[in-house]
């Protein structure tokens, strides 16, 4: 098979791969070089031998993601509260018209959820659930015998499930914040509307707004002193916050930008029943060493 003709079959599964490496990976970023580590592998495969192109492909980019997300964990590079695993075992099968409901909800609480699943009940969940891949495929992609795998999934549908049934887990400040960070991150609009008060405040110190330290925490250029309103708040921080971790400040659910451990500027949010109401940003080092800060 020509060169051209390979990347022209790669083309007609691109949008699927992405989709894949986004559910899995969280992040349209990472998804990208995911789908190009794949290209790279079917490129240099004996591709006349593939039977199953779509299969193929979809097998090895779940393979690359998965590698990802073990080097993430091992990095700790996302950290995020993990729901307590069930006291008691749960054999039941969800109906179909149930696991659809769940696998269609992707939004941003979902994305939330499924960063607090293991890489492998991660990807488990993804395909099967979200992409209906047997689970006989899946339990060599995760080293798993496929009974095995199927509890993996059932696992991670608990969790799914509970965390999305809990109203009051969705209203956590915790969550908020974590979900206004990856919304932040992926520049999706209008999920940062969804957490962010409609009368929401930004306050900006002097030194956050004058520094260079918040361009590099927010991944763009620095902001204004005051903002008000959610479109304002949103569209500041849309595609944005790429340095800023999740963190405690004195006690309460923020977020902080600390290069090799070193705070630079901390983000102070007030969340009421589920949305954010006010940020503060703190870039002044006499400010930052009043507050009680727990980098996650």
């Amino acid at each position: 098979m020509s060169d051209d003709i390979l990347a022209e079959q790669f083309e007609t599964h691109r949008e699927h791969l992405r989709a894949v490496g986004f559910r899995m990976l969280g992040s349209t970023a990472e998804s990208d070089d995911a789908v190009q580590e794949t290209w790279l592998k079917l490129s240099r495969s004996d591709a006349d031998a593939v039977e199953n192109l779509g299969g193929w492909l979809t097998t090895v980019m779940s393979r690359v993601c998965l590698d990802m997300l073990r080097s993430r964990k091992a990095r700790r590079e996302i950290i995020l509260d993990e729901p307590a695993e069930p006291a008691s075992r749960d054999n039941s099968s969800p109906a179909p018209e149930d696991e659809a409901v769940l696998a269609d909800s992707i939004g941003i609480a979902m994305m939330v959820v499924l960063e607090a699943l293991n890489p492998a009940e991660r990807l488990t969940f993804v395909l099967h659930d979200m992409f209906g891949m047997p689970f006989d495929e899946i339990a060599p992609i995760v080293g798993r015998s496929p009974a095995a795998t199927r509890q993996l999934a059932s696992r991670a549908r608990r969790r799914v499930r509970g965390t999305s049934a809990d109203h009051s887990e969705s209203r956590n400040p915790r969550r908020v914040v974590d979900a206004f960070l990856v919304a932040a991150r992926e520049g999706r609009f209008d999920d940062l509307l969804e957490v962010l008060d409609p009368n929401v405040t930004l306050r900006a110190d002097t030194v956050a707004v004058e520094g260079a330290e918040i361009g590099a925490a927010f991944g763009g250029p620095k902001i204004v002193a005051e903002l008000d309103g959610a479109v304002a708040v949103a569209d500041a921080f849309r595609g944005r916050a790429r340095g800023a971790a999740p963190a405690t400040i004195d006690g309460r659910a923020g977020a902080a930008w600390a290069p090799s451990g070193a705070l630079r500027t901390v983000f102070r949010f007030s969340v009421i029943d589920g949305r954010i109401v006010a940020l503060d940003v703190v870039g002044d080092p006499e400010s930052i060493g009043t507050l009680d800060v727990v980098l996650l």
